[in-house]
């Protein structure tokens, strides 16, 4: 039974309320919402600081598109909204069935091997690895946890290709799906442990390791003992600040704390909550996003 979709067109002010209708009331599967201007001289971008809310929360003129399970469905969605005494906010423009697709297939084509470093690339399993590459991290977009599609990700992978060194002892702290540290591991690190404090990716790594064929300790954040050569952390800003005296004790004299979440208008912060122990400095920029290092002193 084919799926049908229900367009309407709609101004900024009804937005949220026409969307929240379509999902709780009318028991739409899914609804997107577009700039109906898209491709004009009138298309409004909506761009915003990473991390933070964009500066309007929809187009002027928006077009929504809510998908139905049955045509009865959306036609009776449908009639329910022109019922209402704020019609005259919206115009119908279409209901219509949607065409059958392999959808797996078609998601995966969106997802092409992402290059690092020279030789060096994250490419989906669905993929054969490009000619040149020499080293490659088996991981699927749209898993959780991070897939190196990111900038926060790529800018930690680049730092550890462009350093890469047998460390006998590696931390990840707040692993998620493990691609630090196989990425680690690739470019001979040993002794390798990754932490998190969800279950969830302590599995996500364990199996993304085995997918890779690489041998690391993943577990919970108490799993983490003594000192490492490299402490590797892409979390976020807040949390970073926070465990600014726990990581910094985890890194050996001498050693490298590589960290990452953190956007360029935090860079001071950053600074300020590490200076007791480690001198951080900005070493890569990408897309808002910065990539913090520093060595701590003998």
């Amino acid at each position: 039974m084919a799926l049908h979709e229900l367009v309407l067109r709609i101004d900024l002010d009804r937005v949220e309320a026409l969307s929240d209708a379509l999902v709780d009331e009318l028991d739409a599967l899914s609804v997107s919402v577009e700039d109906a201007d898209a491709g004009t001289e009138a298309e409004q971008p909506l761009f915003g600081e990473p991390g933070m809310p964009p500066p309007s929360p929809a187009w002027q003129r928006s077009t929504v598109r809510a998908l139905f399970e049955t045509e009865q469905a959306a036609d009776q969605a449908a009639a329910v909204l022109l019922a209402q005494d704020w019609a005259d906010a919206f115009a119908l423009l279409a209901l219509e069935p949607v065409a059958d697709a392999d959808w797996v297939r078609l998601t995966q084509s969106q997802f092409d091997p992402v290059p690092i470093a020279p030789g060096f690339w994250i490419v989906p399993s669905w993929h054969a690895p490009p000619e040149d590459a020499t080293r490659v991290i088996r991981l699927d977009p749209g898993l959780a946890f991070g897939t190196g599609t990111h900038p926060t990700t790529r800018m930690c992978l680049q730092w550890i290709a462009a350093n890469a060194h047998p460390w006998p002892r590696v931390l990840d702290y707040g692993c998620g799906s493990g691609i630090l540290a196989i990425g680690a591991a690739l470019h001979g690190a040993n002794g390798i442990d990754a932490v998190d404090i969800d279950d969830a990716a302590v599995q996500a790594t364990r199996d993304n390791a085995i997918a890779n064929g690489v041998s690391l300790n993943a577990g919970r954040p108490e799993a983490a003992t003594g000192i490492y050569p490299l402490v590797l952390a892409n979390i976020l800003a807040t949390p970073l600040k926070l465990l600014a005296p726990l990581l910094s004790g985890h890194v050996a004299p001498g050693g490298h704390l590589v960290l990452a979440g953190i956007l360029e208008r935090q860079a001071d912060e950053l600074k300020a909550a590490y200076a007791p122990w480690i001198a951080l400095e900005v070493s890569a920029r990408d897309d808002g996003w910065i990539l913090m290092t520093g060595t701590r002193h003998p």
